[in-house]
């Protein structure tokens, strides 16, 4: 066998040289990394891959795709034991073996005290497909049996400094923690990846992957212990794909569903892709057959595709801190409606009739059925990517809007629509993403979306007209630019946050509530202020130690209740305001308060003539409030 990693020389070329001709699962394929040595530095050149190599014997020949130009295609190599020649791009090296693996990566793992990492599961402990072979799988033997080598770090378990009484992370300080570990990694491109073990996500999500919008993107991911704890089989399987799922991201493999985004955009597998049986795909949306029937014939691996991907993907599209996940800020085709849809469903979106130039942009989504009830799953907003959003801007250009947390989730609630639940709601916020700010100058925007729904069937939204506004005057100018920072960006995607790493974005909206406290724009600021303050926040420090800062709910009254008079944010936004307002009273002691804050949000909600069905649903989740800060208190 030859397969395996080669390293050599040419002068002041390196080269990393990936033969996979045979072995397991060989892909047929050789490819390879490019760098240049100038004095004691390392610098990444270019990449390559030869899909359909002729073999004969120990020489291997084709026609090479490369990441840069070169006049010279053909790639030849000759391999006998153990050593050979390697001819790229009009250059010789001699290279020699190095590695069984195809690329090696540095894991560190950390967790919270009170979670117990995952370890191992036996595959043949559950019936499983026959002719896949029973073993004990761990994370890093399940991604050694794809070629890729986990080195393991020491592990570190994170205590907790303050109260701990509530550990549910949300993306905030999530972004926080991730941001403090990135703290120690280069702003360049490496094989090395964080994944923290965290108690729970305020979402109830089984894992996250972080994608930022920097040097750091795909270097880290989370997944949370309380949803996937257990010590049965059923368990510890599920554990394990959950942990290499998230890790998949981190080497820029794409949901099963969405490989069509991808760039180069790929096939999607059968069903739409839900018929994959891989680690990437969701395990309750599996077709045909859900969950019991993906586990019966799941082989615990990768498919061909994805190998072919961990394996031979060009540097930069794997490696982490190099290019983004999936699609770049590059155009893609506007999603166009289905040339034949029996559904049921409808997708609409709908947002203000207008937005002044930096004012965050949040649309509206609802899902309806057009007809005889249909049952469908209730991830409608975008941020678990079963919703996607385009954005065609007024140049033309039309870029997919992508979140900067990135949330998995493994259990898909059914929501039916019918006569008495016709429509189903949600809002979100698209005005920033891993790309930025999408809406970041004046004119019309037209923003689409689709949704892929429990059977497979992708409904598409007409066009919904987006227009930001020029400023007018200078305090127009002047509020536009505070909110328009990528920092100020984050913050509103992450409804707020302690980190010091968006120090600059909290002063700007501090200085949009102080010296343009009455401008329009200001509730935003306050908006995002407030709700930071309401909820207590955690944060790993630079020590590797948990502190918990408490909820400030003096702080959170104070903005949140000017949020609450204000007419311009929309429905659902109001609703979360208000609730949040509600338990920042009660916090205060001021039970009385509270409640009344919950009448005052159901009138609200009556006097601007919400149809009866919405009415009696906000009129419910004000008594569970109620109810709820009573308990608390």
């Amino acid at each position: 066998m030859i397969s395996g990693l080669y390293q050599g020389q040419d002068g002041d070329s390196q080269l990393a040289l990936r033969v996979d001709i045979d072995g397991a699962r060989p892909t047929g394929r050789v490819s390879g990394d490019l760098f240049t040595v100038a004095g004691a530095t390392i610098s990444y050149a270019g990449s390559f891959v030869v899909n359909a190599p002729t073999v004969r014997g120990g020489r291997i020949q084709g026609r090479g795709v490369f990441t840069f130009d070169t006049p010279v295609k053909d790639v030849s190599v000759t391999i006998a034991d153990g050593s050979g020649t390697a001819e790229v791009a009009g250059r010789a090296y001699q290279v020699a073996f190095a590695s069984p693996y195809f690329r090696s990566v540095l894991l560190e793992q950390d967790s919270v005290i009170g979670t117990v990492p995952f370890v191992s599961y036996h595959t043949g402990t559950l019936a499983g497909p026959g002719g896949s072979p029973a073993r004990e799988l761990s994370v890093r033997a399940a991604y050694a049996e794809a070629g890729i080598e986990l080195t393991l770090a020491q592990p570190g378990v994170i205590p907790v400094d303050g109260s701990g009484a509530d550990l549910a992370w949300d993306d905030a300080e999530l972004h926080h923690a991730m941001t403090q570990q990135f703290s120690s990694f280069g702003e360049a491109p490496a094989w090395r990846v964080w994944l923290l073990v965290a108690s729970k996500h305020v979402g109830g999500y089984r894992g996250i992957m972080f994608d930022y919008n920097d040097a750091h993107q795909r270097q880290g991911s989370a997944v949370f212990y309380d949803v996937i704890k257990g010590t049965t089989p059923q368990a510890q399987r599920a554990q394990l794909r959950t942990y290499v799922h998230e890790l998949g991201h981190a080497f820029n493999l794409l949901h099963s569903w969405q490989k069509n985004l991808g760039t180069p955009p790929q096939p999607l597998g059968p069903d739409g892709g839900f018929g994959d049986l891989s680690w990437m795909n969701y395990v309750q949306n599996y077709r045909p057959g859900g969950e019991p029937a993906y586990w019966a014939a799941f082989p615990f691996q990768f498919t061909d595709p994805e190998l072919v991907h961990l394996r031979h993907g060009f540097y930069r599209d794997v490696a982490m801190g190099a290019n983004a996940f999936g699609t770049g800020a590059a155009e893609i085709a506007p999603f166009e409606q289905p040339v034949e849809d029996r559904s049921g469903l409808r997708l609409e979106l709908r947002a203000k009739e207008s937005f002044e130039l930096g004012e965050p942009v949040v649309v509206e989504f609802r899902l309806s059925c057009a007809g005889e009830p249909r049952v469908t799953h209730g991830h409608l907003h975008p941020d678990t990517e079963f919703t996607q959003v385009s954005i065609t801007q007024p140049g033309g250009r039309t870029v997919l809007y992508r979140p900067m947390m990135r949330h998995c989730v493994d259990a898909s609630p059914e929501i039916r629509l019918d006569e008495g639940n016709p429509a189903m709601y949600r809002s979100a916020y698209i005005g920033h993403g891993r790309d930025g700010h999408y809406f970041q100058q004046p004119g019309e925007y037209h923003v689409r979306a689709q949704y892929i729904a429990a059977d497979g069937s992708r409904i598409v939204s007409p066009a919904c007209l987006v227009r930001v506004r020029f400023p007018v005057g200078r305090d127009d100018h002047r509020v536009a630019e505070l909110m328009l920072g990528e920092e100020q960006g984050q913050l509103f995607s992450l409804l707020g946050s302690d980190s010091p790493a968006l120090r600059s974005g909290n002063e700007a909206l501090d200085e949009v509530i102080d010296r343009y406290g009455d401008h329009p724009l200001a509730v935003y600021a306050r908006l995002v202020k407030g709700l930071n303050a309401e909820r207590e926040f955690k944060a790993v420090t630079a020590a590797k130690r948990l502190r918990v800062r408490p909820p400030d709910p003096k702080q959170g009254i104070e903005h949140l209740s000017r949020v609450a008079r204000d007419a311009s944010i929309d429905n659902i936004t109001l609703n979360l305001v208000m609730r949040r307002l509600a338990r920042a009273e009660a916090r205060q002691g001021d039970l009385e308060r509270a409640n009344a804050v919950m009448d005052q949000m159901v009138a609200t909600f009556q006097a601007k003539g919400v149809n009866p069905i919405v009415l009696g649903q906000i009129q419910r989740q004000a008594e569970l409030t109620k109810t709820a800060l009573s308990a608390e208190v």
